[in-house]
């Protein structure tokens, strides 16, 4: 060891070790780093950052080398063999890219250890090669325990930095990494150098000029770190890069490409934060869920672009009026969510008006102004929640209450009326899997003949089997069908059920089916009804459609082109609940319906009440004139349908000619001649007939 100090400090130039040493350190610092870089890239990438490695590495380590040569002083002139000088600094580039090749291979337990042994090696192949180009006028003697040593501390110490610099888990392992790589070309070369004893044998005036070696040394010094430099301005600029690309990216995966505000995950990332901070403060937090309300009438109105600008020129008022402590996310489509940090109830209701006004003010789009309003749900932590979730989904249910509520924009959640909505979300999420599960049902209403008493048909009512609730009535599940588009595919089973079973009776049944107006809203019936059909074998004639009148009052000339369509294809048409309607008579002239449904609540008064009679009785005449036979539903008492034989109506149904059952119960009664088969998809009965 005192050797080794005192070949340092006796017979070295300081200055230039000083040199040396700083090539040395900015070398190692750039090695480590481009290493790094290499050890995350892949493929061609790996291989361009592990030239780079190598060129930095070996560049640094043989500039140290060189530089710390022409420092040593040993007495006697000196030269350097061009060729050997020149193969040390590709042994110092090729061993340490096999080394740093070889730690980053498939093996994690070993090949940091075998990587860096690797380096340590090349680090004393460059050094002892340099030395063999390093021709002195002198006697040269080896001490052999100097010059293992020098090679065991280069591959101790490199393999320590290899390890070090992928321990990950270690604070500040990049800088330790290259302290610790320096230590290994340092100590092999001075260890190295200590090993040699020279002995001149030229005379002093024949020495190599000192101010020459100087020169020389520094002009090495500025090569190599001009290498050094090129690495790691390689390295600066891919951070750059990739720093630049993570920020994007993250913006990107934050952020609504559209509006620019925060999305979901960047809102439940920071309502996350606002809950933990007001545990830890004991203060509060607001959720407002936001829903745009006529934002469906701008899209189809003047198309999607149209809509777009609207929801981005809503997104940077509602960013314009935020203050400190205030958060605003667009969660997707025309929903959006606020988030507001309380101090008092004044603070949360200044809030919402700011919201409020924004969303409500005219909109300017093109050459058109509009204005969408909005609907507004309030929850509050720790009020009404104690977690993100159970927070957003009250905020939710008291919006949903806000958007039924004409005469409300904004409501506060309660949870005597909310719970009643999340009652309803929930029942609506069960019957989504009600078909597939095999829970929905068709029970049949016998339609018979007033004046034979001859059986005309049968009327299928829908029912489902809830698996812990029981048996829902049809005039709660139905109304939740058709708001959540459910309708669609439960209209679609029925259907298909019914003509399926139709199709394999032995009398020839027609078949009605009653639709709901969203169905005609959202599908193409005369396709669907088509292919259901020819699936089923059942003849069109036998197939019988009901629809009420509001369904033809929503669109009317698109409603009856669908009929047109739907009676092309030999299917007949009757119109329901008729005399509830506002144009009865308008669209018994638009349309030539095949039959007519007199509405019960005529049934239930007529008894009692000489209008409701009368009004039965000009039906019936209506529908004489016009050769269009008429049923009247809700028939429970023999005075009701001794009333309508005495009036002329042609079929009756109700409790009195017999109650809903499965088909197979009451199969037996059917009787010879044309009988009807009626499906319904919409509850055909009051509340105390469909139980």
């Amino acid at each position: 060891m005192m050797r080794v100090i005192s070949c340092v400090t006796m017979e070295h130039n300081l200055w230039l070790v000083l040199v040396a040493a700083l090539v040395c350190s900015a070398g190692s610092w750039a090695t480590i780093r481009l290493f790094l870089r290499a050890n995350e890239a892949s493929g061609l990438q790996q291989i361009g950052w592990h030239f780079l490695t190598s060129v930095c590495a070996g560049s640094s380590i043989w500039c140290t080398h060189f530089v710390a040569m022409l420092a040593y002083d040993p007495g006697a002139p000196v030269a350097f063999d061009p060729v050997l000088t020149i193969a040390s600094l590709f042994i110092a580039m090729a061993g340490t890219a096999a080394g740093f090749i070889a730690a980053t291979a498939r093996a994690p337990g070993i090949a940091p250890s075998v990587g860096g042994i690797i380096v340590g090696l090349a680090i004393s192949g460059m050094h002892y090669t340099g030395m063999a180009a390093y021709h002195v006028d002198g006697l040269v003697e080896w001490d052999m325990t100097y010059l293992v040593v020098s090679i065991v501390l280069s591959a101790v110490f490199a393999c320590l930095a290899i390890n070090v610099a992928l321990n990950e888990r270690l604070s500040g392992h990049k800088y330790w990494a290259a302290t610790i790589l320096v230590v290994a070309i340092v100590s092999l070369h001075f260890t190295a150098m200590a090993a040699v004893k020279v002995t001149p044998l030229a005379l002093r005036g024949d020495y190599t000029d000192p101010a020459a070696l100087r020169a020389m040394a520094l002009g090495v010094a500025v090569a190599g770190l001009i290498i050094i430099g090129t690495g790691l301005a390689s390295y600066l600029i891919d951070d750059r890069t990739r720093s630049d690309t993570f920020r994007r990216l993250h913006h990107l995966a934050m952020n609504d490409a559209l509006t620019g505000l925060p999305n979901r995950a960047n809102f439940n990332d920071y309502l996350d934060r606002e809950i933990d901070r007001a545990k830890e403060l004991g203060c509060k937090v607001a959720v407002v869920g936001i829903d745009l309300d006529r934002f469906k009438e701008i899209n189809d109105l003047w198309g999607h672009g149209a809509g777009d600008l609207a929801l981005k020129t809503l997104a940077g008022r509602m960013s314009a009026l935020l203050q400190e402590g205030e958060f605003v996310a667009r969660l997707g489509g025309d929903e959006f969510a606020g988030i507001k940090r309380m101090k008092g109830q004044s603070d949360l209701v200044d809030f919402v008006s700011r919201l409020e006004a924004a969303l409500s003010a005219p909109l300017r789009i093109a050459d058109f102004e509009t204005a969408t309003g909005a609907s507004l749900g309030v929850a509050i932590y720790p009020n009404d929640a104690l977690n993100r979730e159970a927070l957003v989904n009250n905020a939710d249910l008291a919006m949903y209450r806000a958007k039924a509520n004409v005469t409300r924009t904004v409501c506060f959640y309660e949870q005597a009326m909310d719970e009643a909505v999340r009652a309803n979300r929930t029942l609506a999420n069960d019957l989504r899997d009600a078909v597939e599960n095999g829970q929905l049902d068709l029970h049949y209403q016998v339609q018979t003949s007033v004046l034979t008493g001859d059986i005309r048909g049968y009327e299928a009512l829908l029912r489902w089997k809830h698996p812990t609730r029981g048996n829902i009535p049809p005039l709660e599940f139905i109304p939740l069908a058709e708001e959540n588009g459910l309708i669609l595919p439960v209209g679609e089973w029925v259907l298909r059920t019914a003509c399926r079973e139709a199709a394999s009776w032995e009398h020839p049944y027609k078949v009605a089916v009653n639709l709901s107006p969203v169905q005609f809203a959202h599908a193409d019936l005369p396709k669907l009804i088509h292919e259901i059909l020819i699936e089923t074998g059942l003849r069109p004639s036998r197939l019988e459609l009901e629809i009420t009148e509001s369904t033809i009052i929503a669109d009317k000339n698109r409603t009856l082109n669908i009929l047109r369509r739907i009676k092309a294809l030999g299917v007949t048409i009757a119109i329901d609940d008729f005399g509830t309607g506002y144009s009865s008579l308008e669209t018994l002239r638009a349309f030539p319906f095949d039959k007519i449904k007199l509405d019960r609540s005529f049934m239930s008064e007529v008894e009692t009440s000489p209008q409701a009679k009368a009004i039965i009785r000009a039906v019936l005449a209506l529908g004489q004139s016009l050769d269009i036979p008429v049923l009247a539903e809700g028939v429970e008492t023999q005075s009701q349908l001794s009333i309508l034989r005495a009036e002329g109506c042609n079929e009756a149904q109700g409790f009195l000619l017999g109650r809903p059952a499965p088909f197979g119960e009451i199969f037996a009664l059917a009787q010879g001649g044309e009988t009807v088969f009626a499906i319904k998809v919409l509850p055909a009965l009051p509340a105390r007939a469909v139980a």
